[in-house]
């Protein structure tokens, strides 16, 4: 509705106009219209993010609630596990798992999912082992519940408030992620919008085409930072007692 071409239109009577009243962002070299392709590209970027983080999101909050609530060789192993995946940098990490397992849009959701999990599941597991040796989980515990109920009805409450937070920022950082795995080109493939390999593609033409650079460069870092912002509103709004 917004977009006034399609993503891959291209105009080549009009290719390499700077920004008018009819291509508010210009269009890039083979004459597709900046604009419509950043927001177009909008849609890939923040659904593989948002999904990729949420998935995430649900394993790592399982993961951090078991390991911390049963403890033992499970927790052992798991968080060594996870440490061995901490130890790489997320986009060292990313691209190792993408020449593993191809490159394509469900690779890098897959490769989201594998790098945040574990970021996720020691933030939960930090909060379960404060929660776990209060009285009302011994309580109920002491009452007859089941493993899941005492999880999801006693602990999970004092997980979420952390977890807000954490999610805010893990969906930043996969934005980043996903542009920068585009830039790379290692992510998604050609002819996709996503911004970062628009920035990659509009690179050679900076000199003579610097506005195809700037727009989509601009727009991932005002996602990113508004993300940011988000993240420390709902900080604040919990409490730095809880987000803590």
């Amino acid at each position: 509705m917004i977009a006034p071409y399609e993503e891959n239109e291209i105009l080549a009577s009009q290719a390499r106009q700077p920004p008018s009243a009819e291509h508010w962002f210009g269009t890039d070299n083979l004459g597709r219209d900046v604009f419509s392709r950043v927001i177009l590209g909008s849609r890939e970027i923040l659904v593989l993010a948002g999904l990729g983080t949420l998935l995430a999101v649900i394993c790592g909050t399982l993961f951090g609630l078991l390991t911390g609530y049963r403890g033992g060789w499970f927790d052992e192993v798991a968080m060594r596990t996870f440490d061995s995946l901490l130890a790489l940098p997320a986009l060292l990490l990313a691209l190792l798992l993408l020449g593993t397992v191809g490159q394509s849009k469900y690779s890098v959701l897959i490769v989201l999912v594998i790098v945040y999990t574990p970021i996720v599941a020691r933030v939960v597991r930090s909060v379960v082992l404060a929660v776990k040796p209060q009285g009302f989980v011994e309580a109920a515990r002491l009452g007859g519940e089941t493993q899941t109920r005492i999880l999801l009805r006693e602990i999970m409450p004092s997980v979420l408030p952390t977890l807000s937070v954490e999610s805010a920022l893990r969906f930043s950082y996969a934005i980043f992620l996903v542009a920068s795995l585009g830039f790379l080109g290692v992510g998604v493939q050609p002819p996709s919008p996503n911004w970062g390999l628009m920035v990659k593609e509009a690179r050679t033409f900076a000199s003579l085409l610097p506005w195809a650079l700037f727009f989509p460069a601009a727009a991932i870092s005002i996602v990113v930072i508004g993300v940011n912002l988000m993240a420390d509103g709902v900080k604040r709004v919990i409490g730095p007692e809880q987000a803590d």
